[in-house]
């Protein structure tokens, strides 16, 4: 921090004293580290105690390049943040008093302590110490003094831990170097410095909230929270990350928790350079975190120059305290989420129900609970209509409590889509939620299979193409972006897309179903077959089942593992649900026409949702002229 020369580095006001050098604020009994801008503020109003601060000279001091979006909010919260620390009120204050539309005034009494200053009216100083202890002091500076240039040569010659560089960015900043133009960041997973690997999930939930915050910028690229997570522990160099996610910048940092306080530290970084472009602590109470990270996403946004519509800034401002243990079950909820196998779904919806109990007012909670029965339905775990509705009701009740979440609106217009076959209604919750999170990928994603079902192929793909630059690392986007291709028979570009996916994840098992039919399309039927069988191995199945499958097209070709496939099917339908238009597929492999028929008619009665992709979807391109065929498409409405 800049101090202003007219200041000793520790001063003394009441009960307070503060060092303007390292930002400790004590009193007796207790020390709070004050932040960079609380702090900044407080030296000038003690500097001028007793005269007015205009606003102005406030955003001088802390901005002196002019390079922020938001000066009036940014002043306020520091202000705020500052008063706190202080335990001052604004109504009745003792130390800060607000001059409305002129500015602040410091109106305890102050001492000095340190180097002596000119007196003035609000200022005592202290008699110059003497002539031994300046000799004594002396001494002991130019010692400490020389033992330290050899330190920190030392360490500035090895870079140890980036200190060199640094250091070199923030004096080139000093000297006017031009701050970097920044489109693009990503997140990195912050590490908990707790103490207590059970706390893990706040450093955890502190990304993913960040993520989302910084989303709602539209003038900026935010990498996906499942993409970043790959990064949790790593110990890459951050320009080689930066690389890799093709960023401008990386934000870090750390989180601590002591009983219910939080005290969290940013780091913002030019990645190519690995220039270090600015740092800040932020402190909260538990139940703030979710102000907390909105707190921390406008300071990024402020110090990156982001222009931020007025839209964008009331979306940001839009937090309220959290009930600490709904938030704890909600971050659990979306872990097991995330897993996207059965077990895993229904224990999120267990957490999420418990959340929505304990605040039944948290829309978050419902969001993940739509989610969660959402794809209970679409991973047929579940039939259509045991899951969907509910998936509905959570939506909208979360958009009820929340308007503005991204979140809610594309769960809603999943259901839309997938079970209520509204294709309007659909669309336009699709673009609400991006027009809310331009940076929410499984929004741009899921939107990408909307407009494919209705033709229209090239935007299908530039969603598919944006969902994936926003979250790189996501196997199902991946795999989502190779499959537009079928749609548009073009099957190698196809094969070479899902083969790269296999290669990245090579335990992702949709890649090779999806891969499967594409090469059943090529007519490289040896080669599905071995998909197939790593398909069901990576699914869960025995030795003996993935043998069996190899062993039936062994004896009677393709069309012997067609109907091995069905006879399997219908037998596990009589335990567990099974699409009916998964054997209709077979049924149509196999050129039996009414057979295929009447299992789509089960299909449109049960609202599975593979027949959104009924107009689109060749495998049903022998079917087209049949006029049961377009019957169905009529009552499709597509």
């Amino acid at each position: 921090m800049k101090l202003s020369y007219d200041l000793p580095h520790v001063v003394r006001f009441d009960v307070f004293e503060v060092d303007l050098r390292s930002g400790e604020l004590r009193r007796p009994g207790s020390m709070t580290r004050l932040q960079d801008q609380p702090l900044q503020i407080l030296a000038l109003l003690l500097e001028h105690a007793g005269e007015v601060v205009s606003r102005a000279e406030l955003e001088k001091r802390l901005w002196p390049d002019g390079v922020v979006v938001d000066f009036e909010h940014s002043i306020n919260s520091a202000v705020k943040r500052l008063r706190k620390a202080l335990g001052d009120d604004a109504e009745q204050p003792r130390y800060i008093e607000t001059l409305p539309r002129h500015g602040y005034r410091f109106i305890g009494q102050v001492g000095s302590l340190g180097r002596p200053r000119t007196a003035s009216k609000a200022t005592s100083t202290r008699l110059p110490p003497t002539v031994q202890d300046r000799r004594d002091r002396s001494h002991w500076f130019a010692t400490v003094v020389v033992a330290s240039i050899v330190v920190f040569g030392g360490l500035f010659a090895l870079n140890v831990g980036g200190l060199r560089g640094r250091l070199l960015s923030r004096v080139e900043a000093s000297h006017g170097a031009p701050f970097p133009k920044i489109e693009s960041l990503a997140v990195l997973p912050f590490e908990n410095l707790s103490g207590d690997p059970l706390q893990e999930y706040l450093a955890d939930g502190m990304t993913d909230g960040l993520v989302t915050n910084l989303g709602k910028t539209g003038a900026l690229r935010v990498i996906s929270r499942t993409t970043a997570m790959h990064y949790k522990g790593t110990r890459k160099p951050l320009p080689e990350i930066a690389r890799e996610l093709h960023v401008d910048a990386i934000v870090e940092g750390t989180l601590q928790r002591s009983g219910k306080h939080l005290l969290f530290t940013a780091n913002l970084l030019y990645a190519p350079a690995d220039r270090h472009l600015w740092s800040e602590s932020f402190e909260c109470e538990l139940g703030d975190i979710l102000v907390l990270q909105s707190e921390v996403a406008r300071a990024i946004a402020v110090q990156i120059n982001v222009r931020l519509t007025p839209q964008e800034h009331a979306r940001l401002a839009s937090s309220r305290p959290v009930n600490p243990e709904a938030y704890r079950l909600c971050l659990l909820g979306r872990f097991y989420w995330n897993k996207r196998t059965e077990g895993g779904l229904k224990k999120a919806i267990g957490f999420f129900q418990r959340a929505i109990e304990i605040d039944p007012s948290y829309a978050p909670g419902y969001a993940g609970m739509a989610d969660s029965y959402n794809l209970l339905g679409d991973y047929s775990y579940s039939r259509p209509r045991d899951a969907y509705p509910k998936g509905r009701a959570a939506a909208r009740k979360a958009l009820q409590i929340d308007e503005a979440s991204a979140e809610a609106h594309t769960s809603l217009a999943f259901v839309q889509f997938d079970y209520d076959w509204d294709w309007a209604s659909s669309e336009k919750e699709y673009k609400r939620a991006i027009e809310l999170n331009p940076n929410y990928a499984t929004a741009h994603q899921w939107y990408s299979d909307y407009l494919l079902a209705m033709r229209r192929y090239p935007e299908a793909l530039a969603e598919s193409k944006r969902a994936l630059e926003l979250d790189p690392l996501s196997p199902a986007i991946n795999v989502n972006l190779a499959h537009r291709y079928w749609f548009m028979r073009q099957y190698d570009t196809e094969i070479r897309g899902l083969q790269e996916t296999a290669l990245l994840f090579p335990e992702f098992s949709n890649t090779y179903g999806t891969l499967a039919y594409a090469y059943l399309a090529k007519g490289r039927y040896q080669e599905a077959i071995v998909a197939l069988q790593k398909r069901r191995s990576l699914s869960g199945a025995s030795p003996a089942e993935v043998a069996a499958l190899a062993q039936a097209y062994a004896k009677g070709g393709i069309r012997g593992y067609y109907l091995w496939e069905i006879r399997r099917l219908r037998e596990e339908s009589k335990h567990r649900y099974v699409r009916p238009v998964h054997i209709a597929r077979l049924f149509t492999y196999l050129g039996e026409k009414d057979q295929a028929l009447s299992y789509l008619e089960k299909a449109y009665e049960e609202h599975d949702w593979h027949l959104t992709r009924l107009d689109v979807d060749p495998v049903w391109d022998p079917l087209r002229s049949e006029p049961r065929f377009q019957d169905l498409l009529r009552r499709m409405n597509f």
